[in-house]
This record gives structure tokens, C-alpha cells and sequence, in this order.
């Protein structure tokens, strides 16, 4: 019994070990083959597919004819599998000249590899994605310590975010029937910017600090003083102006402007149903991006809204990587009265509200929207609508609408609304 009970557990320990070589074994074998697999080409399974079959065709029927051809085939697969020996270990350098250009510019840029190694390495093709297309560049046989350098030039015809990489180095044969592809290279983005215009003027927010500037509405209290006036029930005994009550005999409190800091708010609308062309939604990115660089150069406090998110402002170059990037929004996320609602609840604060907007908006999404904007702040809303020749204005309640239809139409249309 005490010689069986130690044998069993034994026996099965052994088991499992050979179970557990086994499966390492086979997982490996399976990782080797899926390695393989990923050389051939469909022409190369093509091919292989019809050398077995001619063979196997030729043997059953006799043809020597269909045999001889099965092993040509094999023979031409066999010596195009032959190109894939050879080391391929560049050390691949990308460079972009500028990682962020305005959209319509060309960014140029340089591939270099270098072989490091003791050994030639053979020719072979580097490929490079961008975006959604890809370069491809020859390289020639490159002895040690050798380098060689490519250089490429990317059209920027659409604002957006392209992924430049990864570079590829890829070993195959004259036929196409095999292809070896090493990734060397992390991919860079490249930021395209949306066209923007530069003005001056006026500037364009408040102040409510003591940095600020004082504005047509009067406070009980703050820190720009406006006038004296007499004292009614309720005022703040402690803006009483003593030495002015003592001459005229009546108790006289001070009164302020008020003042506003400045935080400057811009909502753009991204969604689709309120412009009738990409054209449209692009001028509109292009007048919110100029909008915020202003008020930027102003040294005032920036925040830019689309629906359902709030855009990183910071700085202009920050700007304009978040303009680079927003899309059209889902039907879901509302349109400029759902932006208008979401401005009010979370930019309470804000002096100046700039809600920019394409011309598929009703007037009455539009009045309803400038009736949601954050309480005592001055608002302004861009209407961008194609054909357009000269900007025109006019009032929806208490907000100032402009109608624009190009970019260049901008600082001709906030200085009428400054004005």
C-alpha cells in the first residue's frame, strides 16, 4: 500500500511535466509557423498550391509532362525564398523639419539609415506610411559604417493629425511570391493647423481684478470708484464717504463701476447639421482658432468648448493642436443651443462669449442659444455662411451676430462690433 501511494503521485508529477514540455514545445512550433506563414504572399501560397497540385495531378495521371512543371514551380519558389536571407538591422532615423504646419504647406522631413554592423546589408525597400498612404523608397546595397539618407515631402491639403510611421524595412523577391517587413521606427505626428488670420484693435475681454478695466455697469461695490451718491437704507456702512457728509451735512456712500476679468469664452459647434458644407465647418475652426490667438496675445484666460468637451487652450500652440483635432460631432451631443447650455453651466464667470456656428442654423436654435449664455457676459456670435461677400451685423438680443464668408472678413467685422 505505502508503495503504490508513493508511486502514484510520482507517476503523475511526471505527466504533468512531460504534458508541460509538450505544450512549450508546441506553443513554439506554432509561433515559428505563424512566423513563416507571414513571409508568403498570396501569389506565393498561389503558386506552391499549383506546384503540389501539378505534381499530384501528374503522378495520378501519368503526365510527366504536368510533373515536370509542379517541380519548376517548386524550383521558382525555392529560389525566391532564397532573397530572404540577409540582415536588414538599419538604424533608422526620422526627422520631421516641423512636426506642426499651417494646413496647405508642404512638411518636409528625412529618413536616414545607417548600417552599424561588420557585414553589407543587401538592397531592400523601406516603406513609410502617412496617414492614410504610404512611401516607398530603394535602397541600395549598403556596406559597414555606410549611411544613406531619403527625403520626402508631405502635401498637407487637410487640417488634421497624421501619423507619420512606423518605417518598415521590407526584404522580398523579384516575383513578389515572399515578403520579410521589420518595424524600426516609432511614428510621429504631424499637427496640420487650421488657416488663421492676425489683427489688432480693440481688445476683446474684460477685467474683474485689479488689473481691470471698468465697464458701463454700476456696483455697490468693487474697486473702480464712479461717483458719490446719498445714502439709502441698506447700502454698506463701510463705503460711506465721512469727510464728503460732514461738508454737505447728508451721509454719502461711494458707488463703483464694475469691473471684469478676463476670461474669454469661445464655443465652437462641431455638429454636422449646423453646417451646410465642409467648407463652412472648416472657416468656422479657422475663425475660432484666430479668435482665441487674440485674446491669447491679451493675456486673457482662453477657454474653448465644442459639444460635449472642453478644448485645451492653454497656450496658442495648444490651440491649435486641439483645433487640428476636433471632428463632427454624434447627433447626440446636441447642437449650438445644447453648446449655449453647457457655456452657461460651466463658464458662469465668463466676460466675453465668442459662439461661432454654421449658417444651417434656424434663428430660432440661434436666439435660443444667445438667451442660454452666461449672465453679464458680452456675446458675440459668427454665423459662417459660403457666398458671403462683405460681413454683415446685426442684433439678437442682447448679442451681436455677424455673418462672415471668409477669413479675411474677420477683423473688419469685430472692429464694427467694438466699435
Amino acid at each position: 500500500m505505502t508503495t503504490e501511494t508513493i508511486a502514484g503521485p510520482q507517476t503523475d508529477s511526471r505527466e504533468a511535466g512531460w504534458r508541460d514540455i509538450v505544450a512549450v514545445i508546441g506553443a513554439r512550433a506554432v509561433d515559428r509557423l505563424r512566423r513563416i506563414a507571414a513571409v508568403v504572399r498570396p501569389l506565393g501560397w498561389m503558386v506552391m498550391a499549383l506546384a503540389v497540385a501539378a505534381w499530384i495531378t501528374g503522378q495520378v495521371l501519368g503526365w510527366h509532362e504536368v510533373v515536370v512543371l509542379g517541380l519548376v514551380m517548386a524550383a521558382v519558389a525555392v529560389v525566391c525564398a532564397l532573397f530572404l536571407i540577409g540582415r536588414t538591422e538599419y538604424d533608422v532615423e526620422l526627422d520631421l523639419a516641423r512636426d506642426r504646419v499651417v494646413v496647405g504647406e508642404r512638411a518636409v522631413g528625412a529618413l536616414t539609415l545607417r548600417n552599424h554592423g561588420s557585414r553589407a546589408i543587401l538592397p531592400s525597400r523601406v516603406v513609410l506610411p502617412v496617414g492614410n498612404g504610404r512611401g516607398e523608397f530603394s535602397i541600395h546595397r549598403l556596406a559597414p559604417g555606410h549611411e544613406a539618407e531619403e527625403l520626402f515631402a508631405i502635401p498637407t491639403h487637410r487640417r488634421g493629425v497624421v501619423e507619420v510611421g512606423p518605417v518598415s524595412v521590407v526584404r522580398g523577391d523579384p516575383l513578389g511570391l515572399f515578403e520579410r517587413t521589420h518595424h524600426r521606427e516609432d511614428p510621429v505626428d504631424l499637427y496640420v493647423h487650421p488657416r488663421t488670420t492676425l489683427f489688432g484693435g480693440q481688445s476683446l475681454g474684460f477685467l474683474r481684478d485689479l488689473e481691470g478695466l471698468p465697464a458701463a455697469d454700476l456696483s455697490r461695490d468693487d474697486v473702480s470708484f464712479h461717483t458719490l451718491l446719498e445714502y439709502q437704507p441698506g447700502d454698506d456702512l463701510r463705503h460711506v464717504h465721512w469727510r464728503s457728509t460732514a461738508r454737505t451735512g447728508i451721509m454719502m456712500v461711494r458707488q463703483f463701476e464694475e469691473t471684469r476679468r478676463s476670461h474669454f469664452v469661445i464655443g465652437l459647434s462641431c455638429s454636422a447639421r449646423d453646417y451646410r458644407t465642409d467648407d463652412e465647418f472648416e472657416l468656422a475652426i479657422s475663425i475660432a482658432g484666430s479668435i482665441g490667438l487674440r485674446a491669447l496675445r491679451d493675456s486673457q484666460r482662453v477657454d474653448v468648448r465644442v459639444q460635449g468637451r472642453e478644448l485645451p487652450a492653454g497656450t496658442g500652440m495648444r490651440l491649435l493642436d486641439s483645433l487640428s483635432m476636433v471632428e463632427h460631432t454624434r447627433p447626440r451631443d446636441g447642437g449650438v443651443p445644447e453648446l449655449a447650455g453647457a457655456l452657461a453651466a460651466t463658464t458662469a464667470s465668463a466676460s466675453v462669449v465668442a459662439l461661432v456656428c454654421g449658417s444651417a442654423v434656424s434663428g430660432e436654435d440661434l436666439r435660443l442659444a444667445c438667451s442660454r449664455m452666461p449672465f453679464g457676459a458680452r456675446v458675440i456670435a459668427v454665423v459662417v455662411q459660403d457666398g458671403v461677400d462683405q460681413p454683415a451685423l446685426r442684433r439678437i438680443s442682447d448679442a451681436d451676430v455677424v455673418t462672415l464668408g471668409a477669413l479675411d472678413q474677420l477683423p473688419l467685422a469685430l472692429q464694427k462690433v467694438l466699435a
